[in-house]
């Protein structure tokens, strides 16, 4: 990837505020420090969600399907469960169910990013994911970045879901250091050979027609390996939620997948609670165990377990907004699967019709 110098068609003016509020002060000297630190710009690839705009919303979408899909067909299908259950569920009578389902109907047939139902859009939305790397690794997260003031590890207890509620809006006003990373990846593009023709024209022609806007950050469980960071599990909303995910994987999912627990156990046995017949727990689920107990020793966003170094990455997302709104998918995007139907059928009265 590359950063470009040139300034795209599609830019638009951006509002600064001086950030007054100390909370917020503080985070805006956190993202002055990162700066400092920062050194190469390590870009994944497009993530996938869905946006959806109403009447009265004026230039803003709200996220309705977080952008955290590898493939724009996975954002898809999610849409078509969203608009499934609302027609379900939520429709308020027969003509409402009707225009509901004859979406669903497409999405199970065809590869549709635009969609309009009863006034409101709905649109499958293209992010690029990307992270700060420095001397000792990628960006952890910042000092002012969400956390519990007690955290909870219990497998039953859920975080707050990325992307929920968000707003996007061209129009907000927005920090310094905020308006600095908008104009710094406003010309970022594809540009190298090892990219396909069409992905790299696909790109020019984003950089042509499309602005910036900053999404939160998230956070992601990541490994490293010989050739740099490998993502193990996310993107999360909070720093906590991606050190639970590694908990859950350290004394529950990696124990079974790798044949230290049977993985027709009691659901509810972990690392901590199986033996090996004498009592004890085995040495191999020993060493889980301990790095558990190190992970929940503090806000910890580098382990080391059996030689493996696992951190808490902090990771960003940017989408590209264009007279229309937010980018869809390019043509160039890779779908990994095709449109299918994913449940079973509703009448008109919102009644599930039986498989035959």
């Amino acid at each position: 990837m590359d950063r470009g110098d040139m300034e795209p068609g599609g830019a638009q003016p951006i509002v600064v505020r001086v950030p007054v509020e100390p909370v917020e002060a503080a985070m805006e000297a956190d993202a002055v420090d990162a700066v400092k630190r920062a050194g190469n710009l390590l870009v994944r690839g497009p993530l996938f969600g869905v946006a959806a705009q109403s009447a009265g919303d004026g230039r803003r979408w709200r996220v309705v399907i977080a952008m955290t899909s590898g493939c724009p067909q996975q954002a898809r299908d999610s849409l078509n469960s969203l608009l499934w259950f609302r027609a379900k569920d939520e429709a308020k009578d027969r003509q409402e169910r009707r225009a509901l389902l004859a979406a669903v109907a497409r999405l199970e047939s065809e590869r549709v990013d635009n969609l309009e139902i009863a006034g409101t859009r709905y649109r499958v939305v293209r992010a690029e994911e990307y992270a700060v790397a420095g001397p000792e690794g990628m960006e952890e997260p910042r000092p002012t970045d969400p956390e519990p003031l007690l955290p909870d590890w219990s497998r039953n207890t859920k975080g707050p879901e990325v992307d929920d509620g968000l707003v996007l809006d061209p129009d907000a006003p927005v920090t310094p250091t905020q308006a600095l990373e908008r104009l710094a990846l406003r010309g970022l593009a594809y540009t190298g050979r090892r990219f396909p023709d069409d992905v790299r024209a696909d790109a020019q022609r984003a950089l042509d027609s499309h602005d910036v806007l900053l999404l939160p950050a998230a956070f992601t469980v990541v490994e490293r390996s010989a050739g740099g960071w490998e993502p193990v599990s996310g993107p999360h909303a909070t720093p906590h939620d991606a050190r639970t995910s590694l908990d859950f994987a350290l004394t529950w999912a990696w124990p079974r997948m790798r044949g230290l627990i049977p993985y027709d156990a009691d659901p509810e046995t972990d690392a901590r609670t199986w033996t090996d017949g004498g009592g004890k727990p085995t040495e191999e689920l020993a060493a889980y165990v301990a790095a558990s107990d190190t992970l929940r020793a503090g806000r910890v966003n580098r382990l080391e377990v059996q030689g493996t170094v696992y951190q808490i990455a902090r990771t960003r997302r940017l989408l590209r907004w264009g007279s229309d709104g937010p980018e869809s998918p390019r043509p160039s995007d890779v779908n990994t699967q095709d449109p299918m139907r994913i449940h079973l059928e509703l009448d008109e009265d919102g009644h599930v019709l039986p498989a035959d």
